[in-house]
């Protein structure tokens, strides 16, 4: 396997990496130095050490690790075992805090504690040699031959491992992303065909969010070792991040042929039923595990979703109620609740969630989760300083998390508008595949677009899907592995002119072919992505006769609603002020340029409009479509087809103006993203 074969991009565009914990490098030589004073013995020295830089990094892992370790070999084992408590508040994913536990607990001669340390050890991190060899002998010195022989096994199964793979897969088990790749990123340069390398590397591009590439890396295993049954499954999930449910459903097919009562890969195959619009067959999936473990947190949340998706709101409430209770601290439950819209939090959940994001143990993920939920909740009983506050940290703790830049999109906007003008367009006119069955409906999240849907997918003739990813995987397969030329400039949309009618025809008839698997029959459907307003010009290439509506929404309106949106993937430019403001801006410039390049090819529907006149829009829209008016069309909030997005409870409902300005009871907090939208804003009240 060559180097350019093993080079995972970054999840975002800027390629900059930090450590697991944010570390600089004298940071870094300190911690080297304290190692080095352990395996030395200097264990006083190591322990005056690492509290002094805890005064200066206080909560700081690998120093509290060390300073545990210190401590236990000073024969301080009840300060050790405080320390490690402390640790797990913290950081309750890092393995090496529940070994060292162990070691605390055999010093203690307390074999029974010492065998739970070591056993939560190997869950978090099954590439721990000592604590598998700790386990085989407390088990043996307790007469438990077979579970000592189970952990021989793996201790054996280890040694058997290139020492890389086994460092490496300590470290991503244990978060830290960028010393495990770099690890086996080198060892991959001298053994390109081991699989247990390919698919460790895989699963760091899995949690970078870079699932081309694991996916690619992934199916390379399972066609070399394809009774390697981890591998396989890691290859499911990665196509369900692809959005490939069909062909995820045929890799677990074979998994659950030989483990038949597995559970993940049982809950994964509901999941990827829901993802392919399978929801009742989804659904009795997962309640058929729920059966066996009733109290489980994140199987009610699934029934939960996919009741959301289909309608049954009252059945969804009191899914999302049994996993809070399964686990109080569940912050996505807090939050689906609320993203319901129509939900109205009571003042005893309202204390809890409150009480929830002061706990300092609370995990970030959880704490945005109920921040947002805080701030929806607060926002419908008119406390709109307490609700924008919340809103503002859980905006703040979610940006921290992701690495998302604004100036690729704004590069790639620019490129599709010197490339894709008008004169490139009509000099490839007739190119394309024919077909006319597509409607996209194309703008920004929280813009309407979803209602728009709904009205359509009310209509006789027309699909409603969902989000389909079919162009930007296109997008993706187009530019390569190798998103940028070797004078540095990114190859799409520039390599449009390289394509030729022939090509053009072949991509738009099997985007057409490629979506059939959501279509029921009915000669027109619905592609919702928003963000295919990026790639307005490839679609007119491959799809002349499609019709494109864009979805608008006023800017300040349309920007903090998505401010106030927690989304479950992607969508990363909405978390900050300026982000989303120059986001917006790009957005209606490039739609500026379609408009220019593409002359009556896209109809826009303002959101306001819609609201004010319902019917003489949707005749427009029809119209615009080719498509015959039908009443059903204004009753769209009748229509039962499932709708994943946000707004999917909204749309069940008759249109209400009250929703057109509900930002301008956040106005006073508003100021930066009206002075960042410009002209945009509107005039100032």
């Amino acid at each position: 396997m060559t180097d350019r074969a093993l080079g995972l991009r970054d999840g975002a565009e800027d390629g900059a990496t930090i450590s697991a914990d944010g570390e600089t490098p004298p940071l870094d030589a300190e911690l080297a130095a304290l190692r080095g004073l352990l395996e030395r013995g200097r264990h006083a020295e190591a322990l005056a050490r690492a509290e002094a830089l805890l005064t200066r990094e206080p909560g700081h892992r690998d120093l509290q690790y060390v300073a545990a370790v210190a401590l236990r070999y000073l024969g301080r084992v009840a300060d050790a075992l405080a320390v490690l408590g402390d640790l797990e508040r913290r950081h309750p994913g890092f393995s090496r805090l529940y070994q060292e536990r162990g070691h605390c607990h055999v010093a203690l001669r307390d074999a029974e504690s010492a065998i739970k340390a070591f056993l939560t050890a190997v869950h978090v991190n099954p590439a721990l040699p000592a604590s598998w060899s700790s386990l085989k002998l407390l088990y043996r010195m307790l007469g438990q031959t077979a579970n000592s022989d189970n952990a021989a096994a793996h201790v054996a199964t280890l040694s058997r491992l290139p020492q890389a793979v086994v460092t490496a897969t300590a470290l991503f088990s244990d978060g830290d992303l960028d010393p495990a790749e770099a690890i086996i990123r080198q060892f991959l340069l001298q053994h390109g065909d081991d699989v247990e390398g390919m698919r460790l590397l895989a699963r760091i591009g899995m949690k970078r969010k870079v699932y081309d590439d694991a996916e690619l890396l992934l199916g390379t295993v399972v066609a070399t070792a394809p009774d390697y049954r981890a591998a396989r499954y890691d290859y499911a999930l990665a196509l369900i991040e692809r959005q490939k449910h069909a062909e995820a459903i045929e890799q677990l097919e074979r998994l659950l042929a030989g483990e038949p009562t597995n559970r993940a890969y049982r809950i994964t195959y509901a999941t990827a039923c829901v993802g392919l619009g399978r929801h009742e067959e989804g659904l009795r999936r997962y309640r058929e595990v729920l059966e066996q473990e009733p109290r489980a947190p994140d199987l009610q949340l699934s029934v939960a979703h996919a009741l959301k998706t289909i309608g049954r709101q009252a059945e969804a409430v009191d899914s999302y109620h049994k996993a809070i209770e399964a686990r109080p601290g569940f912050g996505e439950a807090y939050w689906s609740l609320a993203n319901l819209k129509t939900y109205r939090f009571t003042d005893e959940e309202i204390r809890q969630m409150r009480a929830l994001e002061d706990d300092p143990s609370l995990s970030r993920e959880d704490r945005y989760h109920v921040c947002f939920a805080l701030g929806k909740a607060l926002e419908d009983r008119g406390n709109y300083g307490d609700s924008f506050r919340y809103y503002e940290t859980g905006n703040s703790l979610k940006k921290a998390e992701l690495r998302f830049r604004i100036e690729p999109i704004e590069r790639n906007a620019r490129l599709q508008g010197q490339v894709c003008t008008r004169e490139f367009l009509e000099a490839r006119r007739g190119w394309g595949c024919e077909r006319d069955d597509p409607i996209f409906v194309v703008g920004l999240p929280r813009s309407g677009s979803t209602l728009l849907e709904q009205i359509l997918a009310s209509h006789s003739r027309v699909e409603g899907t969902m989000e389909l990813p079919n162009i930007l995987r296109l997008v993706g397969e187009l530019q390569g592995r190798e998103t940028m030329t070797a004078a540095g400039a990114p190859r799409y949309p520039a390599l449009l002119a390289d394509l030729d009618a022939e090509e053009f025809r072949r991509l738009g008839a099997r985007y057409v072919a490629d979506t059939m698997i959501y279509r029921t029959g009915k000669p027109r459907f619905i592609d919702k992505m928003p963000n295919n307003f990026r790639h307005l010009g490839l679609i007119h290439l491959i799809l002349p006769n499609a019709r494109i509506i864009d979805a608008r929404r006023e800017a300040m309106a349309c920007c903090f609603s998505n401010f106030k949106q927690l989304f479950a993937n992607g969508q990363e430019f909405t978390y900050g002020i300026d982000d989303i403001a120059r986001y917006y801006r790009s957005y209606v410039e490039l739609m500026e340029h379609w408009d220019a390049a593409l002359p009556g090819k896209i109809l826009r529907i303002q959101h306001e409009e819609i609201v004010e006149d319902l019917e003489g829009n949707v005749r427009r829209m029809l119209e615009f479509c080719g498509l015959e008016f039908e009443p059903v069309c204004l009753e769209f909030y009748k229509n039962e087809r499932s709708v994943r997005t946000a707004s999917s409870e909204q749309v069940r409902r008759p249109i209400f103006k009250d929703g057109v300005e509900q930002w301008k009871r956040f106005e006073p907090w508003l100021e930066p993203l009206r002075a960042a939208l410009g002209p945009l804003a509107g005039p100032s009240p």
